[in-house]
This record gives C-alpha cells, structure tokens and sequence, in this order.
C-alpha cells in the first residue's frame, strides 16, 4: 500500500492493477476507513470553529455593553441567571477542558482569532488529505470492480 500513496492517478492505476483482489479490497477498505475517519475529524473542526465563532461574537458584543448593564449569565447551555456587568475590559477565556484564564478584552478576542485561523488552517488540510484518500479508495474501486468482471467473464 505504501507504493500507492505518491504519483498521479495515471501512475497508480497501473500498479493496482497488477495486485490481487484481496489486496485491491484491502486498499479499499482501509482507505474507506481513513475517508471516514478524517471526515469525522472535519466535522469536530467544523463545530468548533463555530463554538469559537460564538465566543468571539459574544465578546464583540459583550464590548459594546455599558459599565453596570443588566443582563443574562449564562451558567449552562440552558440555565441563565440575572447578572451586572461590572468591568468589560476583564474577561474570563475557555481555554478547553473546563479551564478559564482572564484576560483583557483585546488580549480574549485575538486568543479566538488566532484559535480559529488555525482551526481553519487545519480544516483546509485535512480536506486536502480526505481528499487525496477518497481519490485512491475510488481508483480501487474501479480497478476492483474491472477484476471482478474479469474473472466472472473467465468463469463463465
């Protein structure tokens, strides 16, 4: 499998077709798996992309707010409770796994710039490789499926 991995679809086409059936199948179930797998991996990027979107958001709006505005705290996704805004330059960060760090205002809006650049770069990157993994478990595919009706055809 490893000799698969390089070259144009030209070039490995040409040597899939010299492996056997079990080995096209193998190709294929292992580059299906890798497909789906990173595809998985695509979607938690995506979502939280969006979470970090959603805190951005919030901070920009929390920017906005006066000094001693009424508002809602959100304590869980579905539990809020009245609060005041006290100091909106000080912010408390998720930095993941339940951690917060305050920050300034400024300093909490470029931790989730940065944040979602580079989720997005990483996005982009796994696309390219989900990509390049579909492509060869498809030549499998095609190349499986004209051995298959060769050997029927021999069969027969």
């Amino acid at each position: 499998m490893a000799s698969t991995r390089g070259g144009t679809m030209a070039g490995r086409i040409p040597e899939m077709e010299k492996m056997s059936v079990e080995q096209l199948k193998a190709i294929k179930e292992q580059t299906d798996l890798e497909v789906n797998l990173l595809q998985d991996s695509l979607n938690n990027i995506r979502t939280a992309t969006t979470r970090l979107d959603l805190a951005s958001t919030a901070l920009q709006d929390l920017s906005l707010r006066p000094q001693g505005k009424k508002m809602l705290v959100p304590l869980t996704a579905s539990l809020y409770v009245p609060g005041t805004l006290d100091d909106a330059e000080k912010v408390l960060v998720d930095v993941g796994t339940g951690y917060f760090i305050e920050k300034t205002m400024e300093e909490g809006k470029n931790y989730y710039e940065r944040k979602i650049n580079l989720l997005k770069s990483n996005y982009d990157q796994l696309l390219e490789v989900a990509s390049k993994k579909k492509s060869i478990a498809d030549e499998a595919g095609m190349v499986l499926q004209a051995k298959m009706k060769q050997l029927a055809a021999a069969s027969s």
